[in-house]
């Protein structure tokens, strides 16, 4: 006779991430293999694993490494957990930096600067923490209940929530304002 002990699936994971982009693929796989087996749903994934791949650059192009480590030299830390009301929380930690984490308004052109936007209309709420040593957390609540049958509506209407620069209309040469003119 065999004996089948069924075992929960751990939904949450804290992991030292190198301060740089070396350490992002590995988080986002391992994210989004642990959140499938705990019974996530896959929208919810995606978003999750797009969130923390934003909180990890931002770490690494604004903030220093954990620790006395020399920038580049060092880790940050990534961490997510379904709790126990089913919320699930992305954090990533790092050792600090210059400026406070904040949505920018960057122009047309600029190469960066919309991952904090991105991440306010992914997701239910995102706040920074800091604490005594220097360190700052950019927390989010990527879904409020990831058992929800609905659990990945927000992705259904990102389109309509992300509205293209006015600029862009005003540049019919780069043939934008039709796909864009779609979307308001």
């Amino acid at each position: 006779m065999a004996l089948v002990v069924a075992q929960e699936v751990p939904t949450s994971s804290c992991m030292a991430v190198p301060h740089g982009p070396a350490g992002v693929g590995e988080a986002r796989h391992r994210m989004r293999e642990q959140l499938r087996r705990g019974g996530v749903a896959e929208s919810v994934v995606d978003d999750a694993v797009l969130v923390l791949s934003e909180l990890l650059s931002n770490a690494c192009r604004h903030g220093r490494p954990l620790g006395d480590a020399l920038a580049g030299d060092g880790d940050v830390r990534a961490a997510w957990r379904v709790d126990a009301a089913g919320r699930l929380v992305v954090e990533v930690t790092d050792g600090g930096g210059p400026t406070r984490p904040a949505p920018a308004t960057p122009s047309v052109t600029a190469h960066g600067g919309r991952g904090l936007n991105i991440i306010t209309a992914l997701c239910d709420d995102w706040g920074v923490r800091d604490d005594v040593r220097g360190e700052v957390t950019v927390w989010v609540i990527v879904h409020d209940d990831v058992h929800d049958p609905d659990a990945g509506h927000r992705r259904d209407g990102f389109a309509g929530r992300v509205a293209a620069p006015a600029a862009v209309a005003a540049l019919p040469e780069l043939g934008f304002a039709g796909p864009f003119g779609d979307l308001g």
